[in-house]
This record gives structure tokens, sequence and C-alpha cells, in this order.
């Protein structure tokens, strides 16, 4: 999807919002006509105790995108941790940012999201395999083939699993697994470690590292270019990503697999994908 069709969407949601009863079908409107990464973005990833951090749930590639609203129906948990926990976030239906809220503890500030699950339908397997090359998933032909299903008109189940680390005061601390299915920890911390040799990371899949996977980098340097590579994991699922002092960081991980029959049977869908994401800014 384009930038200006994705703007274009932007100000059309922004018009919705300022209508009460549109602003609720959005809550029960598809989101799947939407690109493809899913993120929790912030102006700012650094602040002082005591003040305000604002956080938005963001749909798009790039790192454009739109700003979603909260809405529980769309949400498994939506949790904020610091030194004292974790504790759901407070947020009311509609809210946009989804996350707005003082931080009183100094020290390394998380917020983690899980989504229910959506589905969307391939018309073509243009697409599809389009999307296994970009994920670098291999040969998933052959698997699709050997199970009987059809090369066009079939239905994909996708889940979300984002998190974001922020930085209070100094922002001294440990990024740690957060019991998401699938999820990516930082192993150094992006705030107050030396990261010249770059940021270690890890992908972690049903609790056990994810070996020779690919991490896809988003890198937004401050002026707002936006450079895209990838790294691969190691035999213990750990990846080195390359960073900038005063970059914006959206790390993001796949997984492709055939869905639960329960699942398939609930939701139609062939193919199910979980999608880890990691957001941070470095310091300077």
């Amino acid at each position: 999807m384009s930038a200006s069709i994705l703007v274009s969407l932007e100000k059309a949601t922004c018009m919705l919002k300022s209508t009460p009863i549109l602003a609720l079908f959005l809550a029960f409107a598809p989101i799947t006509a939407l690109s493809h990464e899913f993120w929790i973005d912030a102006p700012r990833y650094q602040v002082e105790t005591g003040e305000k951090i604002e956080a938005s749930l963001r749909n798009g590639q790039n790192f454009n995108g739109l700003d979603l609203s909260y809405f529980e129906r769309r949400i498994v948990f939506f949790d904020r941790i610091d030194r004292n926990g974790r504790a759901p976030v407070e947020a009311r239906a509609g809210d946009a940012p989804a996350f707005a809220g003082e931080v009183d503890l100094e020290g390394l500030f998380t917020l983690v999201y899980q989504s229910t699950n959506d589905t969307l339908i391939y018309r073509e397997w243009a697409k599809f395999q389009k999307f296994i090359d970009h994920k670098a998933f291999g040969d998933v032909r052959s698997q699709h083939d050997a199970r009987g299903l059809p090369e066009a008109e079939f239905k994909e189940v996708y889940s979300r699993y984002a998190k974001a680390l922020f930085a209070v005061g100094t922002g001294a601390g440990q990024d740690a697994p957060r019991g998401l299915e699938i999820e990516i920890v930082a192993l150094k911390n992006p705030y107050t470690d030396d990261l010249s040799s770059g940021l270690p990371v890890q992908v972690i899949y049903r609790d056990l590292p994810r070996a020779n996977a690919q991490v896809e980098v988003f890198e937004k340097a401050p002026g707002g270019e936006v450079l895209v590579t990838t790294v691969q994991t190691n035999s213990e699922g750990i990846a080195i990503v390359p960073v900038k002092a005063g970059h914006e960081y959206l790390l993001d991980n796949v997984v492709l697999r055939e869905p639960s029959a329960a699942l398939a049977d609930k939701t139609g869908a062939v193919w199910e994908t979980l999608w880890a994401a990691l957001t941070f800014r470095l310091p300077g």
C-alpha cells in the first residue's frame, strides 16, 4: 500500500472519529485492507519521572500507518510493566492514542500487546507468494499443494504480538520474555548499554528460541527517512541488529503455520500467521 493511500486513510479515520456513531463503526470494521506491520509507536520513548508517555497502536508499513483507537474487542491483553510489576492498561473505547499515562517509577517501562484473531482472503496465489518471499518462509507452495488447498480464494488468520520499550529517567532495567506466544526480546538495554557492536535480540516462539528466522529491521532516522534491512537469528534464536544513536527501530518477526483444527473450523482459514514487533528509540 502506498504512502499516499495510507495518508488518505488516516485522514478519513480522523474524520470518522469526530462522529461518535462512525467511530463506533471503526471498532467493528475489519482492518485487513491495511498494510503489513503492526507496532506500538510513540512521539517520545524517553521521559522523566512523573511525565506522561503517549503510545499509539499503528498498522501500516515503513513507520507510516493508521493510529488505531483502543477497542477492547480487538485486544487479548494490553499491559504496562515497570519495577512494580505488570498491570492492564487503563483505557476507554475509542482512545487514541491507546495509551496515555504518567509514569512515576524510574527505570525501563514496557508496553505489551496481543490482538484477537482476524482474517484475510488471498484472491490469487501471486500475492501470497510475494508475502512468502518477503518474509523468507521458504517452500510453502509444496506444503500448500500437498494439503490439497486451492490456488486462489483461500483464507489466512493472523494475530499481533507487539512490545515497546521506554526509558523513564535513567531507563535502567532489562527486557525479558513477557509470555507472548511469539516475541522479540532485547538482550541489552537500548537506553543504557553499549551498543557499538549492535543490539542483540532473541526471538522466542512458544517459550523456545526461534532458530534461523528472519528479523526485519525498520530504521527511522531523526529526519524521517526509513531504511529496511533484515538480519537472521542463529541456532539460539539470537540476531545482532546494527543500531544508530537517535534512530527509532521497529523489529518484526512472523511465524507462518497451519492453524489448529479448532481455529480452522472457526475461521475457515488454511494458514495462520503470528506477528511479533518490538519498538524503541536510541538516545541521542
